[in-house]
Formats: C-alpha cells, structure tokens, sequence
C-alpha cells in the first residue's frame, strides 16, 4: 500500500465512523427517548427483555450504548439486576443490524446503476430535507439519509484502499499468524476495544474481506473477540457505579465470554477431526454478516435459561458496597449516564425530589415531636437527616444545571424548572425543622414548659402545620391537583391561627402565667410555624403552574391567593371548622 492508499483508508474510517455516529444520532432524534423510557419500565419476562433490547439496539446502532443505559438504570434502582440480563443479550442481536446494513455496500445495481450511484441520490435526498424543510421531523429523516450515506461511502472507501493488500507479502504474513484462533481472536478484543464498538470493528473487517485476503478462519474467531471487546467501554461506564451497576457490566462481559467458550470449544474440536473445507475460503461480507447473528442468537438461546447462574457469578465477583448514608441518601438515582437522555433524566430527578421531600416532612415531625418528649438522641438524627436533604439540594440542583444545558425542549425546562423551585422549598423546610429543633432543646435545657393552655395551642397549630406540610408531600409525590388545591386555604387558617396563638400568649405573659423566656421561643416557633406554611403553598403553587403551564395559570394563583376560587372557599370553611372550631359551611 502506497501513501495515497493509507491516507485514502483513514478517510474512509473517519467517515465510517463519524457515519455511524451520526446515524445513531439521527435515529434517537427521530425515536425521541420513547424507547429508552419503555427500557426502564420493562417487566420482569425475560423473553420481553431480549426483544425490547434487541429493538432499542437496532435503532441507536450500539449495544454498547443500550448496556451503558442498562447500568444506568440498575444503578438507580429503576430495574432489577435479573431484568437487565434480557436487555444485555436482545442488544448483542440487535447491533448485528449494522453488520447486514453494511452488505449493501456490495451490492451493485442494473443499467450502470452502482451502489456509489444509489448513496450518492440517498446523500442528496438528504441534503435536501435537511436544509429546505422545516419541520424538525423531516430535518431529521434527512439527517439519517446523510449519516447513511456517509457510513457507506466510507465503507466503500475503506474497501477501495485496502485493495492492494491481497498482494501484500507482509499483510499475507500477518494473516498467517492470525489464523491461530487464539491470536485472532485477541487481534478483534484489541481493536474493539481502541474503537468501543463492535458493530464498527465488525464494519472494517468487512471491508478487509473484500481484498478476498481474510478467511473464515481468521474472521471467525475475530468476530468472537470483538464482541468481548464491545464490554470495554460498559465496564468503563460502570466505574463510580453501585454494587448492581457494576455487576451489570460484569454480566454483559460473562455472557460475551461464556458465549465464545461455548462455540470455540465444540467448533474447532469438530474442525481437527472433520476439517470443515469452508473455513480456508475467502470471507465475504455477507458471511461475517450471518455468522456474527447466528453466533449471537444462539449464544442468546443457549445462555437465556440460565440468567440466574450470570446474576449470581456476578455478584459472586463483585461484593455488596455498603453506604453510612444508604437508607436516607439515594445519590444513585441521579446517574449522569442519564443526562444524555432528558425524559429519563427528569424522571430520576423527580423520584430524587419525592425522597427529598420524604426526608424533610420527616425531620419537621420529628421536630415538632420534641416539644412533649424530648430526646437527644432523636435531635442528633434530625440534624444528621438535615445534612442529607442539603446534599439532596447540592446533588440535585448540579445535576439540573448540567441538564438544562443540554437543549431540553420546552417541557422538559418547566420540569427542570418546577424541580428546581420545590428543592429550594424542600430545603427550607427542612431548616426550620432544624430551627424548631434547637428550640426544643433549649427549652429542655432552660427547664421551662408550656402551659396547659398555652401546650393546645400548640398541639392545634402544629397538627395543623403537620397536615399542611403532608399535603404539600402527597401533591408534589402524585402531583394530586385537587390535593394541591387544599394547600392554600390551610395555610391561610394556619396564618390565622398563628396570629390567635400570640395574642393568647401575650395575654398569659400579662396575667403572670408564662415567663418571658418562654415568650422568646414561642415568638419564634410561630414565625417559623408561618414559614413552613409558606413554603408549603410554594409546592403547591409549582404543582398547579406544572399542570396548567399557560399565562392563565398566573391569573388562577392570584384568584387563589386572593380566595376568590370555589374550590379555595370551600377547603377555607372546612378548615377553619377543623381547627378554628367555625361552623362549616363546605359540603
């Protein structure tokens, strides 16, 4: 090979390349993230698993990328380490679709129409719809005419360029020595490896077969290895992962190795005593193309039945981590693997928020607990469940951030919008908890107490902000609207009764009953009481604005704020009747 042919092959890779890349971009576009979703919402039948992976590998051309997906979901805790093994082995299927796409490029046409011919009119369909059309649909149909135009030129010019190499004696040479099978096969983990991906890999020896220079017994076994190799980049995606995350990758690794055990061993057994004629033949792009599936549905079929055995050697090779924070803090469910998939994205986001808000409802109970029984032990828990909601906050606002700028549309940045408002909310209330705490505590330590009257103002408001503080959990956990709606009429009995709690304790302070030390903490357990309420309508208002995310919405809050909704006068007569002790007049 001359310069010109090198220079001419590693054009031919880039496109290949760069063709094959922009194609898996094109079809997720088109396919939006719809199947990347149903992945995460798979059942337990494994049969649906290997189906499910197979068609999601088809479309984004990478069962690479499907896997890294896959151990992004059981790291989070979306799927079962069980229902991942289906997902992996559908996906080894379904990148042999790039393999018989690749076949194409030999095959030439009737009337002096060649292949070049047909990729050239795809290329310029493309081009068209990509650049007149306006509808980003049709810009993206374009797009995948582009990239597939661009694989297969690529392809072609790799074929092209690597020509003179069946007269090559040092070429020759080397595929010599890579007819041992062993040697062959490490020559494809190798280059799969560099590459990280197989269907890539698989591409560029079926460009070499054209030379007419490899051999079924080269190619096989090189095939075999490449498959091992496409694991390099999963397991590379599993570090930093949980004790799941990481089996998961192992399994994809087990399964590829098991599956090449289980051929090599009877295959070239059978060969040493049969001498199948077949494998000194020249290997042609077709037949890497048939045997790559094959291999690969019947390693499927063969290795489906014993799932379980994969699951456990993997949990056998990687041990349980164990976290000082694993029961309160779920920092798994924001796995970054995501962010390049916004729907699924988000939804971690919103189970991270739910748990948040799950932790700091939890500390305010606790909170208000300790004002009858208090209990050191019971404090240094809220304060210790205070550091996770803030690292709740941290975490999850980064992750957002990284998120936002990554061209969500415009749903997705009112999501990532409303999830950043009630974290900051969230937040909040888990402080005031903190502040409610340290209240109690210095009453513990100071020896004072309330009085009988002035201990049922007391338990009234704080039941009263504890439902608030539950409703604004349950509205934002199942984005209840009618719940939500319930919010602002509380919170405005709370204000009221707030207000009543004071001028009755001022009252006590004037006759003598309470002490002013007293009068000192009650001031500031109303007020933060009242900002608890506060931030609770806050929740509430980002689950209404989510649902009506219109400018109509914005004259509804304010017809809310002002109470001049029915829904809001209803909930208000109800509630004053609960804890105002007013005749109710709500149905």
């Amino acid at each position: 090979m001359g310069i010109a042919d090198i220079i001419s092959l590693l054009g031919g890779l880039a496109f290949f390349l760069f063709g094959m890349t922009l194609l898996g971009d094109g079809l997720k576009k088109v396919a939006g993230s719809k199947l990347e979703t149903v992945l995460g919402k798979l059942t337990s039948n494994p049969i649906k698993g290997v189906l499910l992976g197979a068609l999601v590998t088809a479309v984004i051309q990478s069962s690479s990328a499907t896997t890294v997906m896959v151990v992004g979901f059981v790291n989070s805790g979306i799927m079962q380490l069980s229902n991942a093994v289906g997902i992996i082995m559908g996906a080894n299927i379904g990148t042999t679709a790039t393999s018989w796409v690749l076949t194409l490029a030999d095959v030439e046409g009737q009337g002096g129409f060649t292949s070049a011919t047909v990729f050239a009119l795809i290329a310029f369909i493309g081009i068209v719809l990509y650049f007149f059309c306006r509808r980003q649909g049709q810009k993206n149909v374009g797009l995948i005419l582009l990239a597939f135009s661009v694989l297969m030129s690529g392809m072609q010019t790799m074929s092209s360029a690597m020509d003179p190499l069946k007269s090559n004696e040092a070429f020759l040479q080397f595929i010599s020595a890579a007819s041992n099978p062993m040697v062959s096969l490490l020559i494809g983990t190798l280059v799969t490896a560099v590459i990280q991906s197989s269907s890539a890999s698989i591409g560029i020896l079926q460009a070499l077969s054209a030379t007419g220079a490899i051999s079924y017994e080269v190619a096989i076994p090189m095939v075999l290895g490449m498959c091992i190799g496409a694991c390099v980049p999963v397991l590379l995606s599993a570090i930093g992962a949980n004790a799941n995350g990481k089996r998961t990758a192992v399994i994809y690794l087990y399964f590829n190795i098991v599956g090449s055990v289980l051929f090599m061993a009877p295959f070239y057994l059978a060969h040493a005593f049969m001498n199948f004629g077949f494998m000194a033949q020249p290997a042609s792009s077709m037949g890497i193309a048939v045997f790559n599936t094959v291999f690969k549905v019947a390693a499927t079929l063969v290795q489906l039945p014993f799932t379980a055995l994969l699951v456990r050697l993997a949990m056998l090779t990687i041990k349980e981590e164990k976290s000082e924070d694993e029961e309160e803090f779920e920092e798994n469910l924001l796995d970054e693997r995501f962010l390049d998939y916004p729907p699924l994205a988000l939804e971690q986001s919103g189970r991270t928020v739910v748990r948040m808000a799950s932790a700091a409802v939890k500390n305010l109970n606790r909170s208000i607990e300790l004002f009858t029984t208090f209990s050191g032990e019971k404090y240094e828990k809220i304060l210790g469940r205070e550091n996770v909601v803030d690292r709740y906050e941290d975490t999850l606002g980064s992750y957002l951030f990284h998120l936002n700028s990554r061209g969500l549309n415009e749903r997705e940045t009112l999501v990532s919008s409303h999830y950043l408002h009630c974290l900051t909310d969230l937040e909040r209330i888990s402080d005031h908890a903190v502040n409610l705490a340290g209240l109690a505590k210095e009453m513990d330590s100071k020896g004072v107490s309330f009085s009988p009257d002035g201990l049922e103002d007391l338990n009234r408001s704080a039941g009263a902000v504890m439902e608030i503080v539950s409703l604004a959990q349950q509205a934002l956990t199942e984005e209840d609207i009618d719940v939500a709606l319930q919010v602002e009429p509380l919170e405005e009995v709370i204000s009221t009764l707030l207000e009543g709690m004071k001028l009755r304790h001022i009252r006590r302070l004037q006759s003598g009953v309470c002490t002013l030390e007293l009068g000192f903490i009650i001031n500031d357990l109303i007020n933060n009481f009242e900002r608890v309420a506060a931030h609770c309508s806050n929740v509430a208002l980002a689950v209404l604005e989510l649902r009506y995310a219109d400018l109509q919405f914005h004259n509804y809050a304010r017809g809310v704020r002002q109470g001049d909704q029915p829904e809001f006068r209803k909930w208000l007569a109800f509630y004053q009747a609960k804890y105002l002790k007013l005749p109710s007049t709500a149905s």
